[in-house]
């Protein structure tokens, strides 16, 4: 999984572009999301949505995904889960301190984020805590509501 997880960071520039062609897509699904009706399909799609991320990005399903501002390194890989960047034990070698065996996800990040067109202009936007509520919810649809307008139900 570590090995896929490197390559998606190694080929950041060119699945941010599909990503962003598959959002335009989701958005136009919109209407057809709306017609079944969102709390229907979410489990069906977070179950699509956590196979497919989490052979790229070792995804956990946070339903607050920001791969696309993190150069496809995702943050909560992180032992420590910290979203606005690395701690203060990154290793010289660029090594994270508690799992001495893994690149500190920060370090993916930046390498990542440098192959992303305005990457790591987007790495400095302050990403706010983990809203526990959403664990393993679909980002994708919350997404597609967000930017369609469509009001959320349920606290999602």
């Amino acid at each position: 999984m570590y090995a896929i997880r490197q390559w998606s960071v190694r080929h950041a520039r060119g699945l941010n572009t599909f990503y962003s062609h598959f959002e335009s897509l989701l958005l136009r699904l919109n209407g057809v999301f709306r017609g079944l009706g969102y709390e229907r399909i979410e489990r069906p799609v977070a179950v699509i949505e956590k196979a497919v991320k989490g052979l790229l990005f070792d995804c956990k399903m946070c339903g607050q995904c920001v791969l696309s501002s993190t150069g496809m390194s995702c943050p909560m890989n992180c032992p420590k889960t910290l979203r606005n960047g690395p701690c203060g034990g990154v290793r010289a070698d660029g090594n994270c301190e508690v799992k001495p065996d893994m690149r500190c996800v920060w370090v993916e990040a930046y390498h990542g984020s440098a192959k992303i067109p305005g990457g790591v202009a987007a790495m400095r936007q302050v990403q706010f805590a983990v809203d526990q509520r959403l664990q393993g919810r679909s980002s994708w649809l919350r997404v597609t509501r967000e930017k369609s307008g469509t009001p959320a139900t349920n606290g999602s």
